[in-house]
């Protein structure tokens, strides 16, 4: 069985972070978002796997993926020139694919799921697709599965009337049919090659497709809440101290959970709850009101109020620079 992430996505919701790095590599709780979906098919024995991305996106994925790399995980790049959709972004890795089975990720999604269930799920039967759902609250918001006998006999996307309330989401198991499919449909009334059409276009020929059902979160990483809510909950429920010891920081007081990278400096500030610091980071009189992530930022002695959109790498801010380009997300004091 082989992994495939998908990863082409430019990220307009999350602008201007995502100007400088496609959005599967900003972090949550210090690691890029991809970095969990790598993890979680190398607990599987997953580590073929490869990862569908733009063509001008190699280097950037390269520079932030190279300590992932090691003897048994090899990664391989796939380009989708064209953002034509999932089941398009799937097609491009036919020939990476074969004939193997395949556990398919989006690369900007987090899931909270350990994945052996619904591997095992996809193996214990003669099954062609596996697909991962969750109830939500607003069915008309999403791709939406009909289950009958344990199968999926249906998918619609974002229905005007839902059938129920079982969303897909970004985990799925397939065949080397699902490339059949793929070939088969057309393009959705917004351009794009749905994987919904697919997995329909399955169920309608004859292939079974089952499911399993979350019992964790799922977070889709695209946009600035979405982002800072999966930060949050993995600090919540994954946190294990990471930072150094208190005695480090002069006059500070840590609130966890709080993970904080190596060489930081801090001095006279209030740190946490729910914040993530990357390495290099000099932080000092600095207080503030709600959960952020900052990457090798030096301040100078500001207090920062309703910081819940502000992440930061590489910026030596003064007062004035800072306001003049950031004026809507965060407010010096």
């Amino acid at each position: 069985m082989k992994g495939l992430i998908l990863a082409a996505g430019r990220g307009t919701r999350l602008r201007p972070l995502s100007y400088t790095k496609p959005k599967p590599l900003l972090p949550v709780m210090n690691q890029p978002v991809i970095s969990y979906s790598i993890e979680k098919l190398r607990s599987l024995g997953i580590y073929d796997i490869g990862i569908v991305i733009h063509p001008d996106q190699q280097e950037v994925f390269q520079e932030y993926l190279v300590d992932l790399k090691s003897e048994d995980i090899q990664l391989s790049y796939i380009y989708q020139t064209n953002p034509k959709g999932i089941a398009h972004a799937v097609g491009q890795a036919e020939e990476f694919i074969g004939t193997d089975d395949f556990l398919l990720l989006l690369g900007d999604n987090l899931i909270g799921d350990q994945l052996h269930s619904f591997k095992k799920a996809f193996e214990s039967e003669e099954i062609h697709g596996t697909v991962m759902v969750t109830k939500v609250k607003e069915p008309s918001d999403y791709g939406i599965a009909e289950i009958k006998h344990q199968k999926i006999v249906g998918l619609e996307e974002k229905p005007a009337h839902p059938k129920s309330n079982m969303a897909v989401i970004g985990a799925y198991l397939f065949d080397f049919n699902i490339f059949c499919a793929i070939k088969a449909i057309k393009p959705s009334a917004r351009g794009e090659y749905e994987i919904t059409d697919a997995i329909q276009w399955m169920i309608d020929n004859g292939f079974s497709i089952n499911y399993l059902e979350a019992k964790e979160p799922t977070f889709d990483v695209g946009t600035m809440e979405r982002w800072l809510e999966a930060n949050q909950w993995l600090l919540q429920n994954k946190y294990v101290s990471e930072s150094s010891s208190p005695l480090s920081f002069p006059r500070t007081v840590i609130i966890p959970p709080v993970i904080i990278g190596e060489s930081c400096k801090i001095k006279d500030a209030v740190i946490g709850p729910y914040v993530s610091i990357d390495s290099d980071v000099v932080l000092k009189k600095m207080q503030h009101s709600k959960q952020y992530c900052l990457k090798k930022f030096t301040n100078k002695e500001y207090t920062l109020y309703d910081c819940r959109q502000c992440v930061w790498r590489k910026i030596k801010a003064d007062r004035q620079g800072f306001e003049r380009k950031h004026t809507t997300r965060c407010i010096w004091r």
